[in-house]
């Protein structure tokens, strides 16, 4: 099993509810050797929540995350929210960083690449999510966990109410 760098840090929470108004779109998951991998396994899709990236309009805090990573060393940095509603399974995966590395032309460099998740609101039964095969349950708002490009990772939502996160990508 690889080593994978995996960070796990708390910000305090200074933003509000604006991120459950974002025009959030669905778009399919884009590694078809995992796809494939699941169905086969027996699961059944939709493999992905619903994503506001930064080609739409993003909250009015936003900035104000994208200034505490590019302070602690990230550059390029992305922010995708993202809504995972109930019965959402997204099964154990590594991120390909296909437009990332394409964008920044970072080919032969994804090993400089993190993604951090911030969780924007506490814990919720049915909430999952695990990397590199340890679960993390019971967050509070402002947590937060980050890793290496490839660290494995899978999310969950088989609660009563939306999943709420931020993904944020970058690279050092």
């Amino acid at each position: 099993m690889a080593t994978h760098v995996i960070n796990k840090f708390h910000i305090d929470r200074f933003w509000d509810d604006e991120y459950k108004l974002l025009k959030y779109t669905r778009e399919a998951f884009n590694d078809p050797e995992s796809l494939a991998k699941w169905t086969t396994m027996g699961y059944m899709g939709p493999f992905t929540g619903f994503m506001c990236d930064m080609r739409d309009p993003q909250p009015s805090w936003n900035d104000k995350f994208l200034k505490i990573f590019a302070d602690s060393g990230y550059h390029d940095i992305g922010t995708s929210y993202y809504r995972m509603d109930t019965g959402v399974i997204l099964p154990n995966h590594s991120d390909l960083y296909k437009k990332y590395v394409k964008i920044f032309n970072l080919e032969g460099l994804e090993y400089t690449i993190k993604r951090t998740i911030v969780f924007l609101e506490d814990w919720a039964p049915g909430h999952y999510f695990e990397i590199d095969g340890k679960p993390m349950l019971e967050w509070r708002a402002g947590d937060a966990v980050e890793w290496t490009y490839d660290a494995p990772h899978m999310a969950a939502n088989i609660g009563e109410v939306p999943r709420y996160t931020l993904q944020i990508t970058g690279h050092i």
